[in-house]
């Protein structure tokens, strides 16, 4: 895997497929049967690494709609994005 930093893209896998559910989501991992859950702010960031892919425009959005600092969801951001390709469903590049 690549090192992820904020000029990063992120590419989902095919066989991840997302449903936002009243702010949160799930994932469903088609290729493993494996189903995953994000809260409010995983939700944000899968639709954000889907509209923008790379992830600097990601991190500015949150920053601009959530009152937290910003290392705080860098941190989040990179921690998920993290798991997600740890778990193939993303491809960092």
């Amino acid at each position: 895997m690549s090192k992820i930093t904020l000029d990063s893209s992120v590419i989902f896998s095919r066989d991840a497929v997302f449903r936002d559910l009243d702010g949160e989501a799930v994932i469903l991992d088609l290729h493993s049967g494996t189903y995953f859950g994000l809260n409010e702010v995983g939700c944000r960031i899968w639709q954000l690494i889907e509209q923008h892919g790379r992830l600097r425009p990601v991190l500015e959005t949150l920053c601009e709609e959530y009152e937290a600092a910003p290392d705080v969801l860098e941190q989040d951001l990179m921690a998920l994005v993290s798991k997600l390709a740890a778990s193939g469903l993303g491809e960092v590049r």
